[in-house]
């Protein structure tokens, strides 16, 4: 598979002083979550313990799963995710498309390529990756998949990154850009998207908005 990706680039200042301060603190703190100061600064919905339903969808508002008008040359079944307008195409062909809204990277975690998806899993587990442990060491190292697990009720993993298009505990978020590079969707809605494409599915992600 021909692949073009560019990775998210690092947390800058921001994380950086946030690892310095946690480094000065004792050992026996570095599990616990940080003031609500700090928590400003950090990944939304990336932290575990709300529970959401697998049910929840988004209903209403422009976020809403909806079939829309679509102008696109890639066949039918191919994803493609528009980071600036907040939204995840699936590519149905005549000139239409299902849409679906989403939550993106927020500013130094958007990225941009052409992928395939490489594995789907329903209720995923979740293991936070080693740049996310670097910048909130708080974070448990594993956590079990259920309805309290902020990787949600479906995950469609994004080629060989760490990246995944998943659902969230936090629907609220959804048209925010909040996350550490992946994509989230409520969990009625990426259940939804999980039946529709499968393992091999081509995604195209773009960061800018098209003309």
């Amino acid at each position: 598979m021909t692949r073009s990706t560019t990775l998210p680039a690092s947390a800058g200042l921001v994380g950086a002083a946030l690892v310095a301060s946690l480094a000065l603190a004792q050992p026996t703190l570095a599990q616990q979550r940080p003031p609500a100061a700090i928590q400003e600064t950090m990944d939304i919905g990336d932290e575990p313990g709300r529970v959401s339903t697998e049910e929840v969808s988004i209903t209403e508002g422009p976020y809403a799963r909806q079939m829309v008008l679509f102008r696109s040359n890639e066949a039918p079944g191919t994803v493609v995710i528009q980071s600036a307008e907040r939204f995840l195409y699936v590519v149905q062909g005549n000139g239409k498309a299902l849409r679906y809204g989403i939550g993106v990277g927020r500013e130094g975690f958007q990225w941009s390529g052409q992928v395939q998806i490489s594995r789907k899993a329903e209720w995923p587990d979740w293991r936070p990756p080693p740049d996310m442990l670097q910048r909130q060491p708080y974070l448990p190292r594993f956590m079990a998949g259920g309805p309290g697990n902020p990787m949600g009720a479906r995950a469609l993993y994004l080629g060989s990154t760490v990246f995944r298009i998943h659902g969230t505990n936090q629907p609220e978020t959804i048209g925010q850009a909040i996350s550490s590079g992946c994509f989230r969707l409520a969990n009625g809605d990426v259940a939804d998207l999980y039946e529709r494409v499968p393992v091999g599915t081509k995604v195209i992600i773009r960061h800018k908005a098209t003309l």
